[in-house]
């Protein structure tokens, strides 16, 4: 297989193909995609006769390049004729991922009389002589919006907010399916900081919190900052706050299995943007012993010259020792790695150089800053952001019960007591008697954590 990448089905393929229908036929096919590197998912027979038949293969491919080098090798093999070929993800995206549907019943003039005038301005009226009303009687009550420029999305980049829509749609999806949210995409064709947060406090009435996604830093800080100020509904930057909240919940199991306290423990944490921020601002609320931020040009550290606001505090807050070298140097010794970062950055003789039973975090995704390969040859614990490794730390962890219990509670605001409640709560979802060195986060699909992290957040709050 030339692709560096494992077979996912993020890089799905269908392939309709007529082949012969002797009895050896589908094997041969299987055969042929399996040596080109992919995995067969599903073979399904579309029509038949006693000459040929043709046939729906389903195969997960490493990346873009892998699927048209399967489908080449397809195309050139004699006996099989390749009619069609389509790319399972992209038909998930077609017309979009998510819909409005009303609530309520419209079948007839007293349904319409109620929902709609005359009946509705009675409702209107209720809420303009009391406007906290409107948390109670329109979709405020259970709404949230998904805010973002388009300047930082996944790794890809500043991609504008056209290109963003499809991972703002996908979120909004996510918070229905494990929260029960209704929230909507709102991508603003601007990056002004001033314009951004203008537009969405004039839009904040509809919503009952705003979700802000893949902005850059520092901008994402100073936005989120003044929106709090000015909005009477939580704000909540997903990308800094959900992957802080997930990660402490996993340290918080994973310091189980090791049998460390978070006051003993060093870590080091790699990549100053915003999800490094958050992660080491939440792990000092946790208690944690010590912290070396490092980013790309070293370890931030208090003597440094710097423009960046952020990184100045960073290097004068943290990192005790004021230790001003590399990353190899920063991680010996240390506890815990946590990369959020860039990929290949970590060396399994950095991880070696580490303190007993070290745990190890490689966030970067999809190809995290050390081969989770590597670093379990030398760390007690590993964990990353893939699917298809075990410790999988993903935001959707937290953010659906984080809104589902500040809806609940009608909240205000945001705060660090409700984000050290949601880690808690994720954390003993998997419980101390069931937490191994594989299994320090509950996954994704369990149906018991969206509900507990709603709960806890919702007793923060009041």
């Amino acid at each position: 297989m030339t692709a560096a990448r494992l077979p996912s089905a993020g890089f799905s393929i269908t392939v309709r193909l007529a082949l012969s229908a002797d009895p050896g036929a589908a094997g041969r096919l299987a055969t042929v995609v399996g040596q080109a590197g992919a995995i067969v998912t599903a073979l399904d027979v579309v029509a038949s006769d006693n000459k040929r038949m043709t046939v729906d293969l389903t195969c997960d491919t490493s990346d873009a390049a892998h699927a048209e080098q399967v489908t080449n090798i397809l195309e050139a093999m004699p006996d099989f004729d390749v009619k069609k070929v389509s790319d399972r993800t992209f038909l998930v995206h077609l017309g979009g991922k998510i819909e409005v549907t009303p609530k309520v019943p419209l079948r007839n003039r007293d349904d319409l009389s109620m929902a709609y005038t005359p009946g509705v301005a009675r409702v209107c009226m209720a809420i303009a002589e009391n406007p906290d009303d409107a948390r109670r009687l329109t979709i405020k009550r259970n709404t949230v919006a998904v805010v973002t420029d388009g300047s930082a999305v996944l790794g890809l980049g500043n991609i504008g907010p056209a290109a963003a829509m499809p991972v703002m749609e996908g979120k909004a999806a996510l918070f229905k399916k494990f929260g029960d949210v209704d929230a909507w995409p709102v991508c603003l064709d601007t990056q002004d900081t001033d314009e951004i947060v203008n537009i969405v406090a004039a839009l904040a009435p509809t919503y009952g919190g705003i979700n802000l996604e893949d902005i850059a830093a520092p901008r994402c800080f100073e936005i989120e900052a003044r929106l709090r100020e000015r909005l009477d509904i939580p704000v909540f930057h997903d990308d800094q706050h959900g992957t802080a909240i997930v990660v402490l919940a996993a340290l918080t199991n994973a310091l189980r299995v090791v049998g460390k306290e978070f006051g003993d423990v060093r870590a080091t944490v790699v990549g100053c943007g915003a999800a490094g921020t958050a992660i080491m601002r939440l792990l000092e609320k946790a208690g944690i012993g010590d912290i070396i931020p490092v980013d790309r040009d070293g370890a931030l550290h208090s003597g440094m010259e710097c423009e960046n606001e952020t990184w100045r505090w960073l290097g004068t807050h943290f990192n005790k020792n004021d230790y001003s070298g590399d990353l190899s140097g920063a991680v010996e010794g240390s506890d815990v790695f946590i990369g959020v970062s860039a990929p290949n950055i970590l060396k399994g003789s950095d991880v070696a150089k580490m303190a007993k039973d070290p745990i190890v975090f490689a966030l970067a995704n999809p190809d995290p800053e050390i081969s989770p390969t590597e670093a379990a040859r030398y760390a007690a614990i590993v964990a990353t952001g893939r699917s298809d490794q075990p410790n999988q730390i993903n935001n959707v962890l937290a953010f659906p019960g984080v809104f589902r219990g500040l809806l609940d509670a009608q909240a205000r605001d945001w705060n660090d007591d409700a984000a050290l409640a949601a880690a808690k709560a994720i954390a003993d979802c998997v419980g101390a008697e069931k937490v191994n060195a594989t299994y320090i986060v509950p996954s994704v699909f369990d149906p018991n954590v969206a509900p507990a992290v709603a709960a806890a957040v919702k007793q923060a709050m009041r």
